[in-house]
C-alpha cells in the first residue's frame, strides 16, 4: 500500500488542531482562504466513525465555514469530501466568489476566468486560525 499523504503531516500549514482532527490551510492562490479539515486516524468513511465522532468531526467542519464566512463573507461555501484520490476522511471547505475563477463550478471544473481574480490573502490565515481557535476548544484527548 502507497503511504497516505494525509497521515503525514508534514509541511502542512496548521490553523487549529486537537488529538481528534486538524484544519489546514490549502495553499491555492486562487482561492484565498481554502482550508481542509482532517481526521487524525486512517478512516475512510465517515460511517466508520461512531455517532459522537461523526459529530464532532462534523461540528469542526462547520466552525470553519463559520470562521470563513465571518472573515470573508463569501457568496457561498463549498463542502465536500470525496477520497476518490485519497480515501482518508477529510472535507475541503472552500469560500466561493462570484468572480473566482471557476464560479459556478466546482474548483476542480476547467476554469472560466483568468487567475488572479480572487483578490488577496495578506493577513488571512492568522486572523482565521485566531477565529477557529475560538469557535472550537482544543481537547484534551
Amino acid at each position: 500500500m502507497n503511504a497516505c499523504p494525509l497521515c503525514d503531516h508534514a509541511g502542512e500549514a496548521l490553523l487549529w488542531h486537537d488529538a481528534f482532527c486538524r484544519v489546514i490551510w490549502v495553499d491555492e492562490p486562487d482561492y484565498p482562504g481554502f482550508c481542509r479539515v482532517i481526521l487524525n486516524a486512517h478512516v475512510k468513511e465517515m460511517t466508520d466513525l461512531a455517532a459522537a465522532d461523526r459529530q464532532r468531526f462534523m461540528d469542526v467542519v462547520w466552525a470553519v465555514e463559520r470562521a470563513l464566512r465571518d472573515e470573508l463573507n463569501p457568496d457561498k461555501i463549498n463542502l465536500a469530501s470525496l477520497g476518490n484520490v485519497v480515501p482518508h476522511l477529510h472535507w475541503h471547505v472552500i469560500p466561493r466568489f462570484t468572480a473566482d475563477r471557476h464560479f459556478p463550478d466546482p474548483v476542480w471544473a476547467p476554469p472560466r476566468r483568468p487567475a488572479g481574480a480572487a483578490g488577496s490573502a495578506d493577513g488571512l490565515r492568522p486572523r482565521l486560525a485566531r477565529r477557529i481557535g475560538r469557535l472550537l476548544p482544543v481537547s484534551p484527548d
